[in-house]
């Protein structure tokens, strides 16, 4: 379990413990691949396994051995190249759409790097000064962050890479979660009035979720469960892909294009509907929550069924009080489950969309440096999901996280919860 959630590594013990444990979990997820696997890019969005294992590792090097472990030597000076993402003030780095065009280094060498790295971090964890440590400390946790981060982006990109295959590989055998049925959707109403949102206090957070600050909800109601396929099905039967009053235009453009007619995933066999999972091909379970929906499919389905998306602070004032506790990846099913009878769908199994824009909160500045561009120069373009999935680590989420992706994005696992206005 992850100490640095919600608190500093306040021991190089427990910073050891951390650090290796989840590294050690990344090379984890990578077991059931083939070699052949590792090095596929099967579209822009999408990274190689051995580009997410060789960036992860190249975040320690970059920020913590290079300036802080004196008389370190680069594993290899092309690196910082080849496995920068997006951080300009780093350096260049080789194009995201190209990265399926590296064939070296070698998956070998990629875990050697990986080793490298893992030894030089145990000498500066074991070695720095009382006077740094503070300071790696932090370091430290937003890396350890930063990887379960693409340890969830890992196991969403293996997903797509095999779901081009059409051979449907099986990444993992699992056994179906099927329930006989769920409830009708229930729903909760939350008064008008004042509330606060975002982190506040000691611990980790991301930059974006914070500061705390004010905001005014009026009376509105959310459903206490996700949407599921059987649901979603009855908006496809409606010809909910054919009726542009439902959509947003830039959605209804999109669709006009691309063809939707499904969630991603979804393909029909002898006229039933069957879903590509990480266990291969099974027939669409009904009670099974929705998944892998754009932005622009939740809230033309919203539409259809008389609702909304909610907004992030209506999500967040809800779940004040809650235990995050759900399917995330720690239950191993990694694909969304059913809402057993008589419990509220919070945390896991699908991000949910809201209608919110990905936008600084009052008052927020992007941490100093080259680390200020991991989350705000983002905020453009992008919606914001809550609420983890069934790929998320359980010890990487907060009550504030804030995922966000443009409203296009279908490879996730999101879904979405209703909502609706009261109005008197």
């Amino acid at each position: 379990m992850l100490a640095a959630t919600g608190q500093a590594l306040s021991t190089r013990s427990q910073a050891q413990k951390d650090y290796h444990s989840v590294r050690a979990l990344s090379e984890q997820l990578c077991l059931p691949l083939a070699i052949e696997d590792y090095v596929i890019q099967s579209m822009p969005d999408v990274s190689p396994p051995k580009w997410h294992l060789a960036h992860t590792t190249w975040f320690f090097e970059t920020f913590l051995l290079a300036p802080w472990l004196p008389g370190y030597t680069l594993f290899h000076p092309q690196f910082g190249y080849l496995f920068n993402s997006y951080y300009e003030a780093v350096g260049v780095r080789y194009p995201r759409h190209q990265r399926g065009l590296i064939s070296r280094p070698t998956v070998e060498e990629v875990y050697r790097y990986r080793y490298y790295v893992d030894q030089a971090m145990g000498a500066l964890l074991a070695d720095c000064s009382a006077a740094l440590w503070p300071k790696l400390a932090d370091l430290l946790t937003l890396g350890l962050h930063h990887e379960q981060q693409h340890q969830e982006l890992l196991l969403m990109d293996i997903k797509h890479i095999l779901a081009t295959n059409p051979l449907r590989p099986v990444y993992r055998p699992q056994t179906p979660q099927i329930l006989t049925g769920v409830a009708p959707l229930p729903w909760q109403t939350y008064p008008a009035g004042i509330r606060e949102m975002g982190w506040e206090g000691p611990g980790f957070h991301f930059d974006n979720e914070g500061p705390r600050h004010r905001v005014f909800l009026e009376e509105y109601q959310l459903a206490q469960r996700l949407v599921t396929n059987g649901e979603y099905l009855a908006f496809m039967a409606d010809d909910g892909y054919a009726r542009p009053e439902l959509w947003l235009a830039e959605g209804w453009s999109t669709t006009q294009q691309t063809h939707w007619q499904a969630p991603l995933y979804w393909e029909q066999v002898a006229g039933e509907w069957w879903q590509m999972t990480l266990a291969g091909m099974r027939q669409v379970v009904e009670y099974e929550p929705v998944c892998h929906l754009s932005y622009y499919e939740a809230d033309a389905y919203a539409r259809w069924a008389g609702k909304c998306l909610p907004t992030e602070a209506q999500w967040e004032a809800a779940i004040q009080g809650f235990t995050l506790a759900g399917n995330l990846l720690d239950s191993g099913v990694l694909h969304p489950a059913p809402a057993a009878p008589g419990t509220q769908q919070w945390f896991g199994d699908v991000w949910e969309w809201t209608q919110s824009a990905y936008q600084p909160y009052p008052g927020y500045r992007p941490n100093p440096g080259a680390l200020g561009e991991y989350n705000g120069k983002f905020m453009c373009n992008q919606y914001v999901l809550r609420g983890g999935c069934c790929v998320t680590p359980a010890d990487h989420l907060r009550l504030t996280y804030r995922n966000f992706f443009p409203a296009s994005a279908r490879w996730p696992f999101t879904g979405l919860r209703l909502a609706e206005d009261v109005t008197s």
